[in-house]
């Protein structure tokens, strides 16, 4: 049984499954969750084995953290569970063998052979580290550039590609998300017309799927490049676009795409050819791992003999580039510390919730395990991991989640708190946990039930609230949008009509507003559209903000909702938001009409085929399970046999999986005593 544990997905502890084995697929955040969910029951044995995909993720800022304190505590609280980890950019290995108290297995084999270029001018150099200069000269690129190619394409991008398109494919690696765009448009401008013709039928199947999945919306650049059999992909697009675009480069259809660094982690599209445009993140020279990871996508097996990676140079990153290529794999450290501890600081919190640990000697021997253990002297050369440790337990103590109290054989005995336990059940950043606590204390003071946008502005995730700058304009046209009983909410929370109206003018406030809470109500505003209409590209527009930073919003909205909900299950004085929060976290997740929402459900379904398949009378998920695909595929306009296929097979799943759930519960009821079940 395949569970996916993502966003608002997964149930904890999860269902038990007598009859069958489970295989849980999570983000780094709800593998967490899971796990701690089966210590707390008391069923972590019954996880033979956790596989890590992209170990040096553990490097990785707060996801490290998280990353490394579910490790930890599987190593600690259980023997029988095997861990393994993969990773192909790892310098440190023998930190991490420590850690995980794990074998070591290497090996440099790679399907298809991958060969390094360097482009500088007209010049292609191969990269050979052995070498003093680090590049070798290959070829002379064969340029036939007229003076306004050569002014457009000055790095002759168009001649790199154009020499395996369209027979081959080809990545093109972008600093920015404007530049994806840019390029791909740029690079149609001169492509030959016999490029319109390679798989046309495909690619109007293709268009006319993107503009389903907007509601009728489509990307302008995408409508000029997909013809040519181009794309870009980035996070500005919506994951129906993303799947879309993807599936189509796996298949031919699209033989190149301009994407950003975000496409060389997690999502496997290789290329005969892959581009690096130039050494940049955004601002920033590239790290040899995302080198690594990058021209790690050249090379398709089965398919090409080798692969090659070109990245393009100016002299003056020349220097850079050299000790780029021979440089070896940075080296993965601990982040329990990043952010001024908050890892550690959850940790000891979960620790002490779970009752993993019960006293301060407990906690500093579960400390030894870990991976900021192994690598004290290089993480925190000034304090030690005891110290910090010490720190820790007694910054919980002050921000009242845990309580120190009586010795029990001179052992101070370590509880945690009610707000503690909230915080900990509900995966809450610490950061954030005094904060939420009052907002929703303050909440039902006069919580406005006639609208969605009170809860919304409760469930807007703080992290997400400094990366989103108002347009005062548009702000104040929504506000004033907003019902009489709205707007006195907006007052109440701390963003009253007239400080956006003196915004909105240009003109400064004399008494301090907090821009946080201004910020949250704007993005509150955001998804409060979104529930209302739920068409993605309309308010995108609407707010001025990309379409796959709203969708981003709004799985985040809905993750984040996940969390306020346990949170409040856990504090008697927020009953009165538990059926609320539960709905809402439900419309979140799909954003649809909730007659729509069953039907989202099943794979393959977006919302524009949910409403073909509710119009056509398909409203359930039995009547799914129960058509017929011939006839779906009649029914429902552009709709190929082997989608009806996946569709009824999923609902059929989707069906059978809710009954085994319920089968679990009943079988569950009858083990309990007899004299209980007589009651």
């Amino acid at each position: 049984m395949v569970e996916e544990y993502a966003g608002s997905k997964g149930r904890f502890p999860p269902v038990k499954r007598r009859s069958k084995n489970s295989l849980y697929i999570t983000t780094i955040e709800k593998g967490h969750s899971l796990i701690n969910s089966l210590i707390e029951t008391d069923r972590l044995g019954n996880i033979g084995l956790v596989v890590v995909d992209e170990l040096h993720m553990l490097g990785d800022g707060n996801r490290g953290a998280i990353l490394e304190m579910t490790l930890s505590k599987i190593l600690y609280m259980s023997k029988s569970t095997q861990i393994i980890g993969m990773s192909a950019t790892l310098g440190n290995v023998g930190d991490l063998q420590m850690f995980l108290k794990a074998e070591n297995y290497t090996n440099d084999f790679r399907p298809v052979e991958l060969k390094e270029y360097v482009k500088i001018k007209d010049s292609i150099y191969e990269v050979d580290p052995k070498e003093e200069e680090c590049f070798r000269f290959s070829r002379l690129l064969d340029i036939k550039y007229s003076s306004g190619m050569q002014k457009m394409d000055p790095d002759h991008i168009i001649a790199l590609a154009a020499e395996i398109i369209p027979q081959q494919s080809c990545l093109i690696f972008c600093a920015t998300k404007k530049n994806c765009e840019n390029l791909a448009g740029m690079i149609c401008k001169y492509l030959n017309k016999e490029f319109l013709k390679h798989k046309k039928a495909e690619k109007a199947t293709l268009l006319g799927e993107l503009k389903s999945s907007g509601n009728g919306s489509l990307c302008p650049v995408l409508q000029k490049t997909v013809p040519f059999g181009l794309a870009y992909h980035h996070s500005g697009l919506t994951s129906d676009e993303k799947k879309l675009v993807e599936e189509a480069y796996s298949s031919g259809v699209l033989c190149l795409l301009t994407c950003t660094s975000t496409l060389a982690a997690g999502i496997n599209l290789p290329a005969r050819r892959v581009i690096l445009r130039s050494p940049y993140v955004a601002a920033d020279f590239l790290k040899r791992s995302q080198y690594k990871q990058m021209v790690g996508r050249a090379g398709r097996a089965g398919i090409d003999a080798m692969g090659e990676s070109i990245l393009v140079l100016q002299e003056k990153d020349i220097n850079m580039a050299k000790k780029l290529v021979s440089a070896p794999v940075e080296k993965c450290y601990s982040n329990l510390l990043h952010d001024g501890g908050q890892g550690l600081l959850s940790l000891v919190l979960s620790l002490i919730g779970l009752k993993i640990t019960t006293t301060i000697e407990q906690v500093r021997d579960f400390m030894k395990g870990t991976l900021l253990s192994v690598q004290e002297a290089q993480v925190s050369p000034e304090r030690s991991l005891w110290d910090l440790t010490l720190v820790s337990i007694e910054t919980l103590r002050q921000k009242a989640l845990i309580e120190a109290s009586g010795d029990v054989n001179d052992e101070t005995i370590l509880q945690i708190t009610r707000l503690g336990r909230a915080t900990f059940k509900g995966s809450v950043d610490l950061s954030y946990c005094d904060l939420l606590y009052r907002d929703l204390s303050k909440g039902l003071e006069g919580l406005l039930l006639n609208s969605f946008l009170h809860l919304l502005y409760l469930v807007t995730p703080y992290d997400m609230v400094h990366q989103c700058k108002p347009d005062w304009m548009i702000y104040f046209r929504q506000f004033t949008n907003l019902s009489a009983a709205e707007q006195k909410m907006a007052t109440a929370v701390g963003v009253p009509e007239s400080f956006v109206t003196r915004k909105a003018a240009g003109q400064s406030m004399r008494k301090s507003v907090d821009i946080v809470v201004v910020n949250r109500l704007y993005l509150a505003m955001v998804l409060y559209s979104l529930l209302k209409e739920t068409n993605l590209w309309n308010v995108s527009d609407r707010f001025q903000l990309t379409r796959g930073f709203v969708q981003t919003l709004l799985s985040s909205a809905s993750a984040f909702g996940s969390s306020v909900l346990h949170f409040t299950e856990e504090l008697e004085e927020f009953w009165a938001y538990k059926a609320l929060l539960s709905e809402l976290t439900r419309r979140l997740t799909y954003c649809v009409q909730a007659e729509l929402i069953p039907l989202m459900e099943v794979a393959g379904v977006m919302e524009h085929r949910a409403k073909q398949l509710y119009n056509a009378g398909y409203k359930t998920l039995a009547h799914l399970a129960n058509a017929d695909p011939k006839i779906l595929v009649q029914t429902i306009d552009n709709l190929f046999k082997k989608q009806a296929d996946q569709i009824t097979a999923s609902a059929k799943m989707l069906i059978k999986e809710k009954a085994d759930a319920l089968q679990e519960e009943v079988n569950d009821l009858l083990m309990l005593p007899s004299d209980l079940l007589s009651l």
